[in-house]
């Protein structure tokens, strides 16, 4: 491979006088003046001159680099990186769904409305909810639109006093994020040392919070990956005090065909289609953050958007569940379940499991089991790539100094976790007799190691910037 075209900025192949391309003249080119000087560029945009070919083959290199769930195992511990059919983006791309514009009158639009309500009918039966929303674009989206339905259900009750919203000190950052968005005041609730929702402390705050109690926000499974048991007694506790409970959908995906949180007690939920039912996700989208709610609570859903949410995601769902059927998408969750604790009991022995015990679609190791080598987990997360993996998500939950958050999800084969988990092994190995090699990894990328701190801090974006420096 040729590294200056594989490594290299479009601008860096640039030569003065070359053209990919052949246009015929310009006939109108006599009217240019007709425009006002103010929307005239006074001078030429600084774009590259390149052949046609140049810029084939450097923007092929470039798509080889990147990594998806298509060309490689992507273990992202809580994004649900699942591997998307591709059936799911024919129907997306079908020409009647695909060319529709969101301002058509209704009446031309009947097949996409009756798309949306047979996924609204399946997210009701497999969540046990009885009406959903579309409107809002991503989980987070999902999360403030959900509290602004319990903040307008207490408003007109003229209970506006309940501001406040319990969170799990392991939830996913977005929780207290999207009740703070909504004007909502945070109180965290303790783990117990098993990684579950401390009861005791939960009681304490019902106690001294019970008529400010707004709601108590859930990830189940929890982000340690682990069933909250408890669910029953804290639905009780919350439903008590006059709050509601919310569901985090982040972590739907090994309850598919187990139990549903409407089952549980759950009042109010967002679900993260581009996690769950397999819509490609990462970069920043697509995503879709769907909210489902029990009956009566329906008639609080906020307008946070004119449109309908992310199209061409619900159609990628519900082709997904589609395919699937009644009696295979309840194969989801234990296949997804079976996975993570097959990869978990392979590598305890090399790597620290802070929490022992049976876990759902994920678990989060503490870093190696021999922390004598200096080999941190951002050390692991670097050399697997060298390997040709995605690394799982590191550093998140913060319960544990080294976080190691793997899951694996329901569709990968046993030879591809057993590939992974060799390559686990062989990196504990490594770290233990020759530790500077994982330390200063990756060496076979075409980026090495890169100084994360200075990255973030003085991001070079554009070529005029780079080229000063």
């Amino acid at each position: 491979m040729n590294n200056r075209l594989y490594g290299n900025l479009i601008f860096e192949l640039s030569k003065e006088g070359r053209r990919g391309y052949s246009l015929p003249q310009n006939k109108y080119a006599h009217k240019l003046s007709e425009l006002p000087a103010s929307v005239c560029r006074q001078e030429q945009p600084q774009l590259p001159e390149c052949d046609e070919m140049t810029v084939v083959r450097h923007y092929t290199n470039l798509s080889q680099n990147n990594f998806g769930v298509d060309n490689g195992f992507y273990p992202l511990g809580s994004c649900t990186m699942k591997y998307n059919p591709k059936i799911n983006e024919e129907v997306a791309a079908l020409p009647a769904f695909q060319n529709l514009h969101p301002l058509q009158p209704d009446h031309t639009v009947e097949g996409a409305r009756a798309a949306m309500l047979w996924l609204e009918n399946s997210l009701c039966e497999l969540t046990g909810l009885a009406h959903f929303t579309f409107k809002p674009y991503a989980g987070a989206h999902g999360e403030l639109t959900g509290l602004m339905v319990i903040d307008n259900y207490h408003r007109s009750r003229g209970d506006e006093k309940r501001k406040k919203v319990i969170v799990p000190d392991s939830a996913h950052g977005t929780n207290p994020a999207s009740a703070a968005v909504c004007g909502l005041d945070i109180i965290e609730v303790k783990s117990q040392t098993n990684g579950q929702v401390d009861l005791a402390d939960l009681k304490r705050l019902v106690e001294l919070e019970g008529p400010n109690i707004a709601a108590m926000m859930m990830t189940n499974p929890n982000t340690l990956g682990l069933f909250e048991c408890q669910i029953p007694e804290i639905a009780k506790l919350i439903h008590d005090c006059g709050g509601l409970m919310y569901y985090d959908g982040a972590n739907l995906n090994p309850m598919l065909g187990v139990c549903r949180p409407g089952d549980m007690g759950f009042d109010v939920m967002h679900i993260n289609l581009h996690k769950t039912f397999s819509t490609p996700h990462g970069g920043g989208g697509p995503g879709s953050g769907p909210v489902g709610v029990r009956e009566g609570l329906q008639e609080f859903f906020p307008m946070v958007s004119p449109y309908h949410g992310n199209f061409a995601v619900m159609l990628r769902a519900l082709a997904y569940i589609a395919t699937l059927g009644r009696d295979h998408v309840k194969e989801v969750g234990p296949l997804a379940t079976l996975n993570a604790n097959y990869i978990k009991e392979s590598l305890k022995d090399v790597y620290e499991l802070p929490i022992d015990g049976l876990c759902c679609h994920e678990f989060v190791f503490d870093g190696l089991k021999d922390k004598s080598t200096g080999v941190t987990t951002m050390d692991v997360a670097k050399r697997l790539l060298d390997y040709g993996y995605h690394a799982p998500t590191i550093y998140f939950p913060l319960l544990f100094h080294e976080s190691l958050m793997i899951e694996p999800t329901e569709n990968e084969s046993r030879d591809t976790i057993d590939g992974f988990i060799a390559v686990m092994r062989q990196i504990a190995e490594e770290a233990k007799n020759d530790p500077d090699l994982v330390k200063t990894a990756p060496h076979n990328t075409p980026i090495g190691r890169v100084d994360d701190v200075l990255a973030a801090k003085h991001p070079i974006v554009t070529f005029r910037q780079m080229q000063a420096e």
